[in-house]
């Protein structure tokens, strides 16, 4: 028999420690049948070791499995099912490093302020390891993003309780972006008429040309555009937004995506911080500068940096920014209990994560006497904004949106092949003085340009021909198998979109799209016709780029199901294979906190179990593997009962929490394969399996809530100890036993 793999990644937080629980069974079911599951290590600290491996012993070092799956996604073979991993800030992963350290990994402290060229290496050495590390390297392929259909139904009949109503009495939250100077303003694109190698070069107002990049490979066809934040428009902004909000007596809060965006979007969150803190840091410059405070790290780092001063000096600061509290509006808090406000750290705000919360909410965030108040949300570039903007709107006009009569928005994502925003971390810098960006083709030619001013931040992006192709194609498709409208949201008035609209009018006519209901909408109108359409229980398909991608697949399932790890993500990539991701990790490491504080942990693997399902179909599709279609056809019933039984983790200790809601998985996957009459053999053998675990399921049941209840030890948080670890996520012996005798 032919073995077929699947990789399944190890990654981190919740959805690792969840992987210790399930993975066992996976593996246990599947032997024998010609389906191999090989787990691969792409986590942060997997990341950081493949890539400083220097000083490590032979028993510390790993392959950079990261390279490897990327190699893997460009061939016919690849099958990757993809769990959430860090995308890491710097905060994030200088603790990773510290962990290590710690740990007996001769790993380097990270060059947060390089003094010379060999900490200017280094930190470019680190960059493989912060932002969005990993996602670009593994999508080659286009994304299809929904719930799956019984997921969906089961959401409006059981709909979720975390929805809270908008006060009648009127609302004074406000999504709020810039008018000018942004990212959309200054916008330039085009399209590369032949393939060629350019080079990205700042030339300041002597002339002196500094080439930034060079070496980069262009396609026939490629999208290529440029753009610049101008960072005094963006701090008149902040200042404007500070007194609005102290004026109307709500909230301040700022939604960025300092993970992904690991370049531009820090120096944006840290123009915030020095903006909101002015005075505090403005009369304590010179000594935050000689501690190495940097406000782009947030308040937390400026806060830890004092400790390297005297205890008088550290004291006055300290006093001189709780000072500032009484003058400006108050900020949302991250934890009100540790006074972690909106400005502490920039990935504990993630606008993908938090803008649908306030939606959920009200309009509300939470305040230092945790409670909701309305706020002010600051998204300062309006490339993405205006959606935000017109869904807080839309509720505030007609109420919350009712989970078990609104219609659903499935996506279709342009990411191929680092697309667009995502892909610009290598190409993204700050202007040292006034002067000209321009990337430059191998003929001398100056292709786009930008102004920029002593701080403002240029970006460069790219969009493949192919990849755009691709999506185009997977649009239509998903539209003829729906039967729902598939909106292209693309606004003409920016520079990329309009580009990229030229390309969908030109892929369009090779399609059939006799009978298609396919519009261009900007995003502030797209998304309208979305709610509208959600409001009468309608469907409909949002045919994006790769950010507002991201945004929506979060945005609409926390509405619709109350959490975007319960969406199915399925990659068919360029050149045959499948990844297949599962569900956000935003809210992972509030699990894995409640883990070790109670030891309950609530992540929903549902992602997983769903994803398990189109992979083994792959396997199946492929080599006319027939026991995969049975595993496949029998996992997708057990998931229906999974949901029917409403065995999914409680958000309370004490409870059923993820341990529990997979062994239910194995219990009624167990059922379906016992139940079925395709293979006698594979019947045979899980008979006796099911009948073990239904003659023991309120002992095992027992044991599992017996893990709860107290503290754990998991040995790490960024490298658990495999020990520690495996006996929390797999704490009954009678059900390991069943799993392990098999």
């Amino acid at each position: 028999m032919t073995t077929s793999k699947i990789i399944w990644t190890w990654t981190d937080e919740a959805p690792a420690l969840a992987t210790l629980c399930l993975l066992p069974i996976i593996k246990a079911y599947t032997k024998g049948s010609g389906v191999d599951v090989e787990m691969s290590d792409i986590s942060l600290v997997g990341r950081i070791i493949a890539n400083f491996p220097d000083n490590l012993t032979e028993d510390q070092k790993i392959p950079d499995y990261l390279t490897q799956l990327g190699e893997l996604a460009q061939t016919p073979e690849g099958n990757i099912i993809k769990l959430p991993n860090i995308s890491a800030s710097i905060p994030q992963l200088q603790g990773a490093i510290a962990e290590l350290r710690e740990k007996g990994y001769d790993i380097p402290e990270y060059p947060e302020e390089p003094k010379n060229d060999a900490e200017w290496a280094l930190q470019e050495r680190f960059a493989v390891a912060l932002g969005s590390a990993v996602n670009p390297v593994l999508r080659e392929g286009n994304s299809d993003r929904r719930p799956a259909a019984a997921v969906k139904k089961f959401a409006q009949k059981n709909p979720h309780k975390m929805m809270r109503d908008w006060p009648e009495s009127g609302s004074k939250a406000q999504v709020v972006h810039m008018s000018g100077g942004d990212f959309f303003e200054s916008e330039k694109s085009t399209t590369m008429q032949k393939a060629d190698v350019v080079k990205i070069e700042f030339v300041d107002g002597d002339g002196n040309v500094t080439v930034k990049k060079e070496g980069l490979s262009l396609l026939e066809g490629e999208v290529i555009d440029t753009a610049v934040m101008n960072v005094a428009a963006l701090r008149r902004f902040y200042a404007e937004q500070i007194e609005v909000a102290k004026e109307e007596g709500v909230l301040l809060s700022l939604h960025l995506k300092a993970t992904m965006m690991k370049i531009s979007d820090p120096i944006m969150f840290g123009h915030c911080v020095s903006v909101y803190y002015k005075d505090a840091l403005d009369k304590h410059a010179g000594v935050l500068k000689e501690i190495g405070a940097n406000v782009n790290n947030g308040l937390a780092d400026v806060l830890a940096k004092l400790d390297r001063l005297p205890a008088d000096k550290k004291a006055e600061i300290e006093a001189d920014i709780a000072a500032i509290y009484e003058t400006r509006p108050a900020l949302a808090m991250v934890d009100s209990r540790k006074g972690i406000t909106n400005l502490h750290v920039p990935n504990n705000i993630i606008v993908d994560a938090s803008m649908p919360n306030v939606v959920r909410d009200g309009g509300r965030m939470w305040n230092n006497d945790d409670r909701l108040q309305d706020c002010i949300a600051m998204v300062p570039d309006r490339c993405y904004a205006t959606m935000y903007k017109a869904i807080l709107e839309d509720a505030r006009k007609h109420g919350q949106f009712d989970p078990s009569t609104m219609g659903n928005v499935s996506n279709v994502g342009l990411m191929a092949i680092k697309a667009e925003e995502y892909g610009s971390h290598d190409k993204t810098f700050e202007a040292p003085v006034n002067g000209t960006f321009r990337v430059v083709d191998s003929s001398g030619t100056t292709l786009l340009q930008q102004t920029a001013q002593p701080g403002d931040i240029f970006r460069m992006c790219q969009a493949k021909d192919i990849a755009i192709e691709d999506w185009v194609g997977l649009a239509v498709r998903r539209a003829r198998s729906s039967g729902s409208p598939a909106i292209f949201w693309l606004d003409e008035r920016r520079g990329h979109d309009a580009e990229i609209i030229k390309k969908v009018n030109k892929y369009l006519p090779d399609h059939d799209t006799t009978g298609l209901d396919l519009r261009i909408m900007k995003p502030e109108d797209a998304m309208q016709f979305s709610l509208e359409r959600i409001r009468r229980g309608e469907d409909t398909i949002s045919v994006t780029g790769n950010v507002l991608r991201d945004y929506l697949t979060d945005l609409f399932p926390i509405l619709e199901l109350g959490t975007s790890a319960r969406v199915l993500s399925i990659v068919p990539l360029l050149n045959g294979g499948g990844l297949f991701e599962t569900g956000a990790g935003g809210s992972a490491p509030k699990h894995v906190q409640q883990l070790v504080k109670e030891g309950h942990c609530r992540w929903d693997s549902l992602g997983e179990y769903c994803a398990l399902v189109p992979s083994l179909e792959l396997i199946a599709e492929n080599t006319g593997n027939e026991k995969a279609t049975l595993f496949a056809k029998t996992l997708d019933q057990a998931v229906g009962k999974y949901l029917a039984n409403a065995r999914y983790p409680s958000r309370k200790v004490n409870e059923i929490d993820n341990r529990g809601s997979t062994f239910y998985l194995a219990m009624y996957w167990a059922q379906a394969l016992a139940a079925q009459d395709d293979d006698p053999a594979i019947k045979a053998r899980f008979i006796e399996v099911a009948q073990a675990i239904e003659a023991s399921e309120a002992k095992i049941t027992e044991e599992l809530l017996a893990a709860q209840g107290a503290p754990v030890d998991l040995g790490g948080y960024f490298l658990p100890d495999p020990v520690k670890a495996t006996k929390q996520m797999r704490p009954s012996p009678t059900f390991n036993a069943i799993i392990d005798a098999l």
